[in-house]
């Protein structure tokens, strides 16, 4: 009678370590974690062949310096929707375009703005485009 007690421990024990086995490789299993609302994703509108493309820009210090100071202005904007700041920046010999949805006119404005005061105006297009709501 006493081996009952002590076969009942190690079937706990087995089946407390089974599943804490179990635990631990849930744990490890990659999860889908969308880290931006599925509306952010502007890839498929960028693809329409009109207007620069990022494979045709220059990798010269000057535009890649123009560039991270527009996205740098972007990233510390937290009024900006998901759109807004997922949009594209085209740096050419210091001609900066500006592709994507965006949620406002205001928004286009501002983000037109933020790259005018990097590029100056006059080398500003902007073809961002307002997002119907859904």
């Amino acid at each position: 009678m006493n081996t009952s007690p002590r076969n009942l421990r190690r079937f706990l024990l087995a089946l407390g370590l089974l599943a804490l086995g179990l635990a631990m490789m849930a744990s490890l299993v990659p999860r889908h974690v969308n880290a931006r609302p599925s509306g952010s994703d502007n890839t498929a509108i960028n693809k329409d062949g009109i207007g620069p493309t990022a494979d045709q820009q220059k990798m010269n210090l000057s535009d890649r310096t123009i560039t991270q100071q527009i996205r740098k202005m972007i990233h510390h904007d937290k009024s900006l929707s998901p759109y807004g700041r997922n949009i594209k920046i085209f740096i050419q010999d210091g001609k900066v375009t500006l592709r994507g949805p965006v949620q406002s006119e205001e928004e286009k404005g501002n983000l037109e703005a933020k790259a005018a005061i990097v590029a100056g105006q006059e080398n500003v297009t902007n073809q961002l485009d307002v997002a119907p709501s859904k």
